[in-house]
């Protein structure tokens, strides 16, 4: 049974550890195009909520030079939204500005324990936007302190570089956030592409 906290939605209640500003640093080390892209990078992540069913995610990074006076190198920067998987029901609202048109009743964590997976995890769908014209949507499932997802459709503009699939692994370790991501995007098939250890900053 979930220990729900006061203060916290219980649709969130499985993603409590990751709540919070996260900051460090990283490698990256990927082929694609004939070139090797290598480097150490900094990287700060945040996940937070407004008391809604779903946590608000931000991350930056930037490249690590030689010269700590040098203007730094963004990398990325992405946004989107954190969710258990669940139907949705009459008491929520949208799609767009359409309100909720039966009346909702708090959610209970007995309500989150009935969507246990066979796994004895949870479902989470995870919607992701860059900057660079990518838009993201993984699947997977948060299981303790462990998080896995891959991408289940990705959306490019026009304009965007070829990215066409990705896995990410979260994981919390001796209070570090540990995660990888891999990548198939400039013609190269799904492989390692960059992994960060971070420590809680806020």
């Amino acid at each position: 049974m979930l220990d729900l906290p006061t203060d916290l939605p219980a649709d969130l209640v499985p993603f409590a550890w990751l709540i919070g500003v996260w900051e460090g640093t990283g490698v990256i080390d990927y082929e694609a195009s004939g070139h090797r892209f290598s480097g150490e990078f900094a990287h700060r992540v945040s996940f937070s909520h407004d008391g809604g069913d779903y946590l608000n995610y931000s991350a930056t990074a930037w490249l690590l030079g030689d010269d700590p006076d040098a203007p730094r190198e963004p990398l990325v920067a992405e946004m989107g939204f954190w969710r258990l998987s669940r139907p949705s029901t009459d008491a929520d609202p949208g799609p767009g500005l359409l309100p909720a048109i039966a009346e909702p009743a708090p959610r209970t964590a007995e309500d989150v324990e009935v969507l246990r997976n066979a796994e004895g995890g949870f479902d989470i769908e995870v919607s992701l936007v860059h900057a660079d014209g990518v838009s993201e949507l993984y699947l997977g499932q948060i299981r303790g302190p462990r998080i896995d997802i891959a991408t289940d459709a990705v959306v490019r503009t026009a304009g965007a570089k070829n990215y066409a699939a990705a896995t990410r692994m979260y994981g919390l370790v001796e209070n570090h956030l540990l995660w990888a991501w891999d990548i198939a995007a400039l013609g190269t098939e799904l492989s390692s592409h960059a992994s960060a250890r971070l420590a809680r900053a806020d």
